[in-house]
């Protein structure tokens, strides 16, 4: 009996440091250091105004300082190369964007979306189609029919450098429509601002950008937004009808930032910050700085947030590969 008791007590010793790890596994997170938030993208930027939100909200929440890091470079390959080889302790995560399912399919990394651990998508915008106020399309049908009608390259329009996330837009519109990627020529500018100032002007046909991009130039009456290439609606702007509505083409796209840390963060790291996320998600404080930009809310946890990547990088490069842009 002796004997016997020793040895249970002997067994009971040596699966302590299990047990212990096991319950450690279960207990809630407590950062007791200050936490980095990379922003691949410049300082002022959506993306980076978004960030330093969170990270404000984030801080808050934590007790520690959250100090938000632009990383820019390599178009935005810098900053999430830095996010994907960060130590997996949940002491750096990042803003993750659209990018990281366009970067590969051009062969300027190999990171995608499967380099991280998604902790929540935040906000996805789609793009609109956007003409002159005083353009001769009053319908995104009329705006259709006139670009079956145009010769090749007759017909401009911009948003974004070439291969940028609203350049493929285009693109993707146009192969539903049964044209070639490139039948209205691509404009590349240095975003959606300028080239919503040249659409103004008359130096090209159409824009296809983020309605919210697009809003000064709309509000001031100078050009009208015929569509978004969304699910939905943006309650920010209901008048405007979406693609499927108006053509009966069910093709969706958006810009997307979602919140991200490297592979491998333990559990207990990602229930902390999945939770307090959607907390910062759902307040009243997020929607009022997400509705005054007209930035789209969605939410998506660990598992959708994957999905959603996965089915964003095949879409990306179907489209890629179609213009010709894709090298991998």
């Amino acid at each position: 009996m002796l004997r016997r008791r020793t040895l249970l007590a002997g067994s009971t010793l040596l699966a302590a440091p299990a047990l212990i790890r096991e319950a450690s596994a279960q207990a809630q997170w407590t950062p007791n250091r200050p936490i980095t938030l990379i922003v691949p993208w410049g300082a002022g930027g959506g993306t980076d105004a978004t960030a330093r939100f969170v990270g404000a909200a984030l801080e808050k929440e934590l007790g520690q300082p959250v100090n938000v890091v632009n990383r820019t470079g390599g178009s935005g390959v810098v900053g999430h190369a830095a996010i994907a080889s960060a130590p997996p302790d949940g002491y750096t995560i990042g803003m993750i964007t659209v990018e990281i399912g366009m970067m590969h399919w051009q062969g300027l990394t190999e990171l995608k979306g499967s380099s991280y651990t998604p902790l929540a998508l935040m906000n996805t915008d789609p793009p609109g189609v956007q003409v002159k106020a005083d353009s001769p399309w009053q319908t995104l049908r009329a705006l259709a029919e006139a670009i079956k009608a145009a010769p090749a390259g007759r017909m401009t329009a911009s948003g974004t450098g070439q291969g940028g996330i609203w350049h493929l837009a285009l693109a993707g519109w146009l192969t539903r429509m049964g044209l070639a990627p490139d039948h209205v020529r691509w404009v590349p500018s240095n975003g959606a601002a300028p080239a919503m100032q040249d659409l103004a002007a008359g130096g090209i046909d159409i824009v296809t950008c983020s309605v919210p991009e697009a809003r000064a130039m709309i509000d001031a009456g100078r050009a009208r937004s015929l569509a978004v290439m969304a699910p939905q609606r943006n309650p920010q702007f209901p008048n405007v009808p979406t693609l499927k509505e108006e053509l009966g083409i069910d093709y969706t796209l958006a810009a997307w930032r979602g919140v991200a840390g490297p592979r491998n963060l333990p559990p207990n790291v990602v229930a902390r910050y999945v939770s307090l996320l959607q907390k910062i998600w759902n307040s009243e404080e997020f929607k009022s700085f997400m509705n005054s930009r007209g930035f789209g809310m969605t939410w998506l946890d660990p598992t959708g947030f994957a999905a959603f990547m996965a089915e964003d990088d095949r879409k990306m490069g179907e489209v890629m590969k179609a213009v010709g842009l894709a090298r991998a």
